[in-house]
């Protein structure tokens, strides 16, 4: 099947098969493809969980509505913003830049000022802001390469950030939960599969300019 047909395949899977768990080669297909997602800057504002364990998923359950695919998933993933965003965060991105593409690191000195400027124009609000804005770059690279490889995912935005962020300690590694996803196999009886597909119509959604 084309890109397109996998997308027109995919839905937000309300109803997961908990018996069935993504093998591990189709995972890590999937979060490489996450890893490679674009970012202002390339910064990647953001640190992602692959959430597995069972109590801890059954905890986040509680401060997510009660809804089933947190846990019947095979697996949850969660972006979470950094919290943290200044000269030593914009440092340590040049550092690894220098290194994987083996140049001085005195070479990076103008883009240095680009990205430390950048940085420093912004209050910590829009900070976050930025950040937040970057993990959902990155849950559209996720919701893509997983129709690509044949899993189903449910982006979801119906959880307490504050609640996942005491669950999985997260304030005090300088993040906050900002969307999640649940991925994995749909339900035979999952009765949302086999509705249609609901878009505007494209002379609706594109302007040509």
């Amino acid at each position: 099947m084309s890109l397109v047909d996998k997308l027109n395949w995919r839905y937000a899977t309300k109803k997961f098969d908990s018996t069935k768990k993504i093998a591990a080669e189709k995972l890590q297909n999937i979060l490489d493809a996450v890893q490679l997602a674009p970012s202002s800057y390339g910064l990647q504002h953001y640190r992602i969980l692959v959430v597995e364990d069972a109590e801890i998923r059954a905890r986040l359950r509680e401060v997510a509505y009660g809804q089933s695919q947190i846990t019947d998933a095979s697996q949850l993933i969660v972006f979470a913003a950094e919290t943290n965003i200044n000269e030593a965060f914009g440092k340590k991105y040049l550092d690894n830049v220098a290194s994987t593409r083996s140049i001085p690191r005195e070479a990076l000195a103008g883009f240095e000022g680009v990205i430390l400027g950048a940085i420093n124009a912004r209050t910590p609000e829009q900070l976050l802001v930025w950040a937040q804005k970057q993990a959902y770059i990155g849950l559209g690279v996720l919701v893509t390469a997983a129709a690509e490889q044949g899993i189903d995912i449910c982006p979801m935005e119906g959880f307490d950030p504050a609640g996942f962020d005491k669950v999985l300690g997260l304030t005090e590694k300088g993040l906050t939960a900002t969307v999640i996803a649940t991925i994995g196999y749909r339900a035979d009886d999952d009765a949302t599969s086999r509705a249609a597909k609901v878009r505007r119509p494209a002379n609706e959604l594109f302007i040509h300019v």
